[in-house]
């Protein structure tokens, strides 16, 4: 049993009859109506996943129980019946909204062959329509994650400009979350319901990439085959994204300046003209301003992207964010991968805290993932952290220091902390000078003629010595190389 319910909506009771069997044995729920009247009173009450329709029905015509069956489910699937199948009616009733149409008498397959093509096509559309709405409730920008001054300056920002039709620049580091800004401009746009088309500038070779953006014609180059829609065209009416435009060649940037100036190109190897409205939104990990001034990156194009500028900022200068980062991954990823991640010990969380992410909110969000797939349940423990965060703190707690209000002397506080560094080699190389320097990763020469500055007796190393300071006397040397 399929559980798909047929409206069947025929004056003719013989007909209704075959109809409602025919498609009760194939598996379906059927439902049956004899005129207009009654069909609109049932499609209130409930929906069906498709309509058959008789052309030629008391009261109103079948076209006309189709649009007012449109007008309370908009997205109906509707067949019409009829025992007149002309080329002219087809078309009316296609154009009307249609699926298709049944020309009487019919036969049993024909009409379970386009029953299930209705079926299925109204299955997709559902599908689509509910995986439109989950991405636009998806980069609804209250959902973005972060609650810092500086992400609610970006949330400001894209409340502002996502209705308007400028042209937006977003610049940020690597994995600050520029195409996740861009999804949340689109969808939150007039142009929610039209393509977002995605372009990596840097990802694809230069000499395919005119071809990618503008399309070619067949015969254009070896290889055209045949003809090929550019992602200008495929974005028609919707947004183009043009993420790393910095690494666009200067060439290709003339060609694009051209088609953000006139709306207008040709593809590869063609000569029509080829007219698109479009959206620009335009994403970089580079000063623009400094490749501009490097002669890299064009002037005109650079302020003709410029319109509405937006800066990303770096997820260590919002490290407020990061607790609320780290429980949305938890929670995200506890859902994919069915783990029982309850969150992070306050210790773990402190770690987190301190490193400074040079891969930002990608970074956290992989090393969040790889975490609840080898953990599994429980809380996250600095032991389950990788190195480079424990060795991140203690270089931090190495290097703490707080300068007085009355100041301090350079020279002796770097003098200090590198004698410092030197009994701290030592004591963990147990004295051996050639230990000590690859500790400190330079050479055993430079070491030794730093010590032989510092302390006229170098001092060494015993085992029950529980640490070296500048004020304990020499130690035997007996274990210095």
């Amino acid at each position: 049993m399929s559980g798909d319910r047929i409206l069947v909506i025929e004056d003719d009771p013989s007909v209704r009859t075959v109809l409602s069997e025919l498609l009760t044995r194939a598996g379906y729920l059927v439902e049956t109506a004899a005129d207009g009247a009654e069909a609109l009173s049932l499609v209130k009450q409930s929906s069906f996943q498709l309509h058959l329709i008789d052309y030629n029905l008391p009261s109103m015509s079948g076209l006309e129980v189709m649009r007012d069956i449109k007008r309370i489910h908009a997205h109906a699937v509707c067949i019409i019946l009829t025992a007149f199948g002309t080329i002219e009616l087809s078309v009316k009733a296609m154009k009307s909204g249609a699926f298709d149409f049944i020309t009487k008498p019919f036969q049993v397959d024909v009409v379970l062959g386009l029953v299930k093509n209705a079926l299925e096509y109204h299955r997709l559309k559902h599908e689509n329509l509910l995986l439109q709405k989950m991405v636009r409730e998806k980069y609804q920008f209250e959902n973005m994650v972060g609650q810092s001054p500086l992400m609610q300056g970006v949330y400001e920002l894209i409340e502002r400009v996502a209705d308007s039709d400028s042209t937006i620049l977003i610049q940020g580091e690597s994995g600050t979350g520029k195409e996740v800004v861009a999804k949340t401009l689109h969808f939150n746009s007039p142009r929610r319901d039209k393509p977002l088309i995605p372009v990596n500038c840097g990802a694809i070779p230069e000499a395919l990439l005119e071809s990618e953006l503008f399309g070619h014609e067949k015969g254009a180059f070896t290889g055209a085959a045949t003809s090929r829609i550019g992602r200008f065209e495929l974005a028609h009416g919707g947004t183009l994204f043009l993420d790393e435009i910095s690494e666009l060649s200067l060439p290709l940037q003339v060609k694009l300046l051209r088609v953000l100036q006139e709306r207008s190109f040709e593809r590869v190897g063609g000569t029509k003209t080829i007219h698109v409205d479009v959206r620009i939104i335009a994403a970089t990990n580079q000063d623009l301003e400094q490749a501009v001034e490097e002669k890299r990156f064009r002037k005109d194009l650079f302020y003709r992207l410029n319109v509405i500028p937006m800066m990303i900022p770096p997820l260590r200068e919002r490290r407020e964010d990061i607790p609320l980062l780290i429980d949305h991954f938890i929670h995200r990823f506890n859902e994919k991968k069915h783990r029982k991640i309850e969150g992070v010990t306050p210790d773990a969380e402190k770690l987190l805290l301190e490193y400074p992410w040079p891969g930002n909110i990608r970074e956290l969000e992989n090393l969040i993932e790889r975490l609840v797939t080898l953990k599994q349940e429980g809380y996250i423990q600095p032991a389950d952290l990788p190195d480079k965060l424990t060795k991140c703190h203690e270089r931090r707690l190495l290097f703490q220091f707080e300068l007085p209000d009355e100041g301090a002397n350079f020279s002796e506080l770097v003098s200090e902390f590198e004698n410092q560094l030197l009994q701290q080699a030592l004591l963990k190389a147990n004295g051996v000078k050639n230990r000590a320097a690859q500790l400190l990763k330079m050479n055993r020469t430079t070491l030794v003629e730093k010590l032989k500055r510092r302390w006229s007796h170098p001092p060494s190393f015993s085992p029950s010595t529980p640490g070296v300071s500048g004020n304990e006397e020499p130690l035997s040397a007996a274990n210095t190389d």
